[in-house]
């Protein structure tokens, strides 16, 4: 059939479509879609296809003909409509589709994100939130999750330093993931576990539990005591330095985007005995829009590299060379000195952290927050997430 073009309200773009084989091809604005008949027809919004109540579908997909095509098809100022050889009428709003079609979210950003290094973080003032703030109003909240949102990172001031508190701020956002560290970890430098984390070494930029399945999505720490010096926490904007590995060398991007590396945790220390392994790339993007979602480095933790053949290999360890050296650029080192009553969190699927060598009593405490539900907390109160 050939294209048509329908007369649109002059504040509407101009709509035509063509119907292929298979597909619809839909042009509406700048937007071009190809829609599959399969799709069109699993999507429908009727009553008796979608529980708009539950927002739920009710079509059993299986039950679709594959070979399936509209009748007939029609397109007026904002609405398409299918007529299937059943007789059943699918519409769907123009805007609706130019959003979530293959060729919309291609356009459109999961979690829109300010990049950052040291410099741009200074300047752009991000404001700490006051910890009565933040527990008793949606407003201190909402303020704290848009910065955490936005930068990877964001402060509570005013926390009374102690473990049971720091756990009431941590439970304001997140239902707190239990792990082999237990829910709130309290540590100092006495090596009680097999981490280096447990000394007064420094610690190189890294993310946590990278040899987890699914690595922890959110980190929170607080300084309750330190008698000495040094013990400087550092953080890097990881999504920052892939970026710029993306725009100087796309090929060092794609590959570390592509192979599957192994990260593992093995302890025996008194009674705790652990190996855990973890898979996965160091860069995780969405496959439609190349979006960065998830950065897994780190150097302690990776494993024997044996999951790609030799003729990879060399090319990783360029790639990975690449990403180190930006990530250790000392302009994208941003210094944070911890002090009892400042409370930070950290994106560990983003910004990654380290700290400096230091002397004396320093006790830190801490969690795990389970990303869902920090993410489903924004939602509601209207961040985008």
């Amino acid at each position: 059939a050939p294209a048509r073009c329908h007369a649109t309200a002059p504040a509407s773009p101009c709509c035509a479509w063509q119907l292929h084989r298979d597909h619809l091809e839909l042009r509406y604005g700048s937007t071009v879609m190809r829609l599959d008949f399969v799709w069109l027809r699993d999507h429908c919004r009727s009553a008796s296809c979608y529980n708009a109540k539950t927002n739920q579908r009710s079509l059993d997909t299986a039950s679709v003909d594959l070979a399936i095509r509209p009748q007939a098809v029609r397109v007026d100022e904002t609405t398409l409509f299918l007529t299937w050889p059943d007789g059943h009428v699918t519409r769907y709003g123009l805007e609706w589709l130019a959003r979530n079609s293959y060729e919309g979210q291609k356009q459109q950003v999961m979690h829109p994100r300010i990049l950052w290094n040291a410099e741009i973080y200074r300047q752009a003032q991000v404001p700490s939130v006051d910890c009565r703030s933040f527990l008793e109003t949606d407003e201190g909240l909402k303020e704290f999750l848009q910065n955490f949102l936005l930068y990877g990172i964001a402060f509570v001031e005013n926390v009374t330093p102690t473990k049971e508190d720091t756990k009431i701020l941590a439970e304001r956002v997140s239902i707190i993931r239990e792990t082999i560290y237990g829910r709130m970890w309290y540590f100092t430098s006495d090596f009680s576990r097999g981490d280096t984390a447990y000394t007064k070494l420094a610690l190189d930029r890294h993310t946590d539990t990278t040899y987890f399945q699914e690595p922890c999505g959110i980190q929170v720490f607080h300084c309750l005591k330190h008698e000495g010096t040094g013990g400087r926490t550092l953080l890097v904007d990881g999504f920052h330095a892939a970026e710029q590995v993306l725009r100087q060398a796309p090929e060092h991007f794609e590959l570390l985007a592509k192979v599957p590396l192994k990260h593992e945790y093995v302890e025996s220390v008194g009674g705790c005995h652990n190996h855990m392994i973890g898979v996965g790339p160091v860069l995780n993007v969405y496959p439609w829009n190349n979006e960065l979602y998830l950065i897994r480095y780190n150097n302690y933790d990776r494993a024997v590299f044996n999951t790609v053949p030799h003729d990879v290999v060399r090319r990783w360890y360029h790639a990975h060379r690449a990403l180190t050296a930006e990530l250790r650029r000392p302009d994208n080192e941003l210094w944070v000195k911890l002090k009892p009553g400042k409370a930070l969190f950290v994106d560990n699927w983003r910004v990654l952290h380290g700290r400096e060598a230091f002397t004396g009593y320093r006790q830190l405490c801490g969690c795990y927050l389970t990303r869902d539900d920090v993410l489903n907390t924004a939602r509601l109160l209207g961040l985008q997430a």
